[in-house]
């Protein structure tokens, strides 16, 4: 697979280095994402002077309608990223869920609408894309749960790269159709997301292409952080005092904090304290099982749950979504499937909004933490929805009942409208018992 790649202007880059997490060894900032003395993460480190000196609350709201309005907390040097309108979705006040849970100030950072492919991996994608256009890669990849292979996919498109994308052969068909229609190379992996991950690591060593979430994982988790600084932002310059979230590998919860922490750093909102909660699903939930047992490690599981973009049974970033939890004063929550389907609904009937499964986990999380008195009714919390519905219908088929069909006459509309208004009259009987 071969692609020329375009010229590129580039700019002073505020990013220095890459800083092993656990050492703090410095690296150059090339395809890299293993220190190698200690094995540990590797994360980028910014210049926050420049940063402070240069970019200002008006310098960032005269930017893009998208994350590129955030560019100078990016690590990417050119003044052409790949720019296909990713970001600036909508934060919902989500009055009506907030009455039904009890909640005062309640707001939904709604990523099911994100572009192109609706879910918040198109941040991370436009991000590790545009950086291994930078690097000189012709060849992009990723292993994927099923989101990230949309947005790999689309993106690589969009930019002119060549795409081979690796999912679990099990995967929702809206999402592998979501994959092929762009034109990528698709292997279905008979595995789950961990043996997957496993395979890829093998043939980014072998045939030197851009993984995303492998050898640009330092720059492709960085896009995450995105959801942190237009929250702020939406929210008049502040912080919020709680927010909830999706636990996968970890890595969007500790971005987000990251990205709350920066924007503190260099003086573009208020010093504030943020409780982080995390969601998981009970049946791939090594970090909420972590978080209860008091454990400063995360033992890997076999997943076995609807919540299949969340089915991460040995999470890379795990111990430190403990660490944000923990020294935020936050939680860390699992449900089941079946309070994952009910949340889908609730958020739906709400709100107007038809999240995934992952969102699903996440409200259901919410309800939970509420229930538990772990959320304070006049916090200002904010739950992050980071995928669309329209890609997890199996989870919910079965689940919302079935269209009422009549002739095309008056009295079969009458008959099936009364019908209609008894059976909500017996469900609200049956809430109210």
């Amino acid at each position: 697979m071969t692609q020329a790649i375009a010229t590129q202007t580039k700019t002073a880059a505020t990013f220095k280095s890459l800083k092993c997490k656990e050492c703090g060894t410095e690296y150059e900032p090339k395809a890299t994402h293993v220190c190698e003395l200690c094995f540990g993460p590797l994360e980028v480190a910014y210049d926050y002077d420049t940063i402070r000196r240069t970019v200002t609350r008006e310098t960032i709201q005269a930017g893009p309608n998208s994350i590129w309005r955030y560019r100078a907390f990016l690590p990417v040097e050119t003044d052409n990223p790949i720019d296909v309108g990713t970001g600036m979705t909508p934060l919902v006040r989500a009055n009506r869920l907030a009455r039904r849970l009890g909640l005062k100030k309640l707001y939904i950072k709604n990523d099911a609408v994100n572009m192109p492919t609706l879910s918040f991996k198109d941040r991370v994608v436009s991000v590790a894309l545009t950086r291994a256009r930078e690097l000189g890669f012709s060849t992009v990849s990723c292993a994927s749960t099923g989101n990230l292979a949309n947005s790999t996919a689309a993106i690589a498109a969009h930019a002119g790269l060549e795409c081979c994308v690796f999912i679990p052969a099990d995967l929702e068909a809206g999402k592998i159709l979501g994959t092929l229609i762009y034109g990528p190379t698709v292997m279905a992996v008979q595995g789950n997301y961990d043996q997957v991950n496993r395979l890829c690591c093998e043939v980014a060593n072998t045939h030197g292409w851009g993984f995303v979430n492998i050898n640009l994982r330092p720059y492709y988790s960085e896009g995450s952080k995105t959801l942190g600084y237009e929250v702020a932002e939406q929210l008049g310059w502040e912080l919020p005092d709680h927010i909830v979230a999706p636990l996968a590998s970890g890595s969007l919860f500790t971005k987000i904090y990251k990205g709350f922490r920066e924007f503190i750093e260099v003086g573009l909102v208020p010093e504030k304290d943020v409780r982080f909660s995390g969601a998981q699903a009970e049946g791939c939930s090594p970090i909420a099982q972590a978080f209860r047992e008091g454990r400063d490690f995360v033992k890997p599981v076999k997943p076995s749950t609807i919540a299949k973009s969340l089915a991460i049974g040995n999470p890379a970033d795990g111990i430190y979504a403990l660490e944000v939890a923990r020294k935020t004063g936050g939680n860390i929550e699992s449900v089941t499937d079946a309070e994952i389907v009910e949340a889908i609904k609730l958020l739906a009937e709400t709100e107007g909004i038809f999240t995934e499964t992952a969102g699903g986990t996440t409200v259901a999380v919410l309800k939970k933490l509420v229930e538990a008195g772990k959320i304070d009714p006049d916090e200002t919390t904010v739950v992050y929805i980071t995928g669309n519905g329209l890609k997890t219908q199996e989870a919910i088929q079965g689940y919302i009942g079935e269209p009422l069909t009549i002739e095309p006459k008056l009295e079969s509309f009458e008959r099936a409208l009364e019908r209609a208004q008894t059976l909500d009259r017996l469900e609200w009987q049956q809430v109210l018992v």
